[in-house]
């Protein structure tokens, strides 16, 4: 069955992603992100099916063992491993793509100031780190990676990296689907101070050149 194949699918995702997990019965037994997508699964469909009651509470009840709130109405592609996922959000529109890692504390959410489609569009291979906001109805692009504690209000092309509040491109390199690292990522605040103070530097030189020439017409 389709049903089956897809838990063994996200199983086996996070065998690969994770160096914790050591067999499959663990990962089964012990990961909640895994629950939290076998659950979804059947309130996916009563949603489709307009059982949104029932859909409802069963998310509500995954999201009371798990931590990990998906709304039915989410949908979410293949060999997706959400980590930890304590306080992860999955509003009603949003969409995911195949082979996405989503960290602890993530929301995809809206703004608030949306209708209809008001949650974002998560692509292939995206990673969103620890305690990242991606908020309304935009497309993080393929192979895409969000930072930790970041918070992206605007589209975000395929290959990026994206850091800070508001969330600010980085890097337009393509990570590979096995880069999880979420602490060797650049910032931007320290990037732009640095070109300021290289300015400083420059102008205090200027400066003391020009303050060096006068004296010498003055003698």
């Amino acid at each position: 069955m389709a049903f089956f194949k897809e838990i063994s699918e996200d199983i086996k995702a996070v065998l690969d992603k994770d160096p914790a997990a050591r067999n499959s019965f663990e990962v089964l037994l012990c990961y909640p992100g895994v629950w939290a997508l076998i659950m979804h699964k059947p309130a996916h469909w009563c949603y489709k099916h307009h059982l949104k009651l029932i859909a409802r509470m069963i998310s509500q009840a995954t999201r009371w063992f798990t931590g990990i709130e998906i709304h039915p109405g989410a949908t979410i592609g293949k060999r997706c491993f959400i980590d930890h996922g304590m306080a992860v959000v999955i509003g009603e529109t949003t969409e995911i793509g195949d082979d996405v890692t989503i960290y602890q504390g993530v929301t995809l959410g809206g703004t608030g100031k949306d209708t209809g489609k008001r949650h974002p569009t998560i692509g292939n291979r995206v990673i969103v780190a620890s305690g990242a906001k991606v908020l309304g109805p935009f497309t993080v692009g393929d192979d895409s990676k969000i930072g930790a504690g970041s918070v992206v209000l605007k589209e975000v092309p395929p290959g990026c990296t994206v850091v800070g509040i508001p969330g600010t491109i980085v890097k337009r390199t393509k990570p590979t689907n096995e880069d999880l690292n979420q602490v060797d990522l650049p910032d931007p605040i320290a990037v732009e101070l640095e070109c300021l103070r290289r300015r400083i530097v420059l102008l205090e030189n200027k400066l003391r050149e020009k303050e060096e020439g006068t004296g010498n017409e003055n003698l």
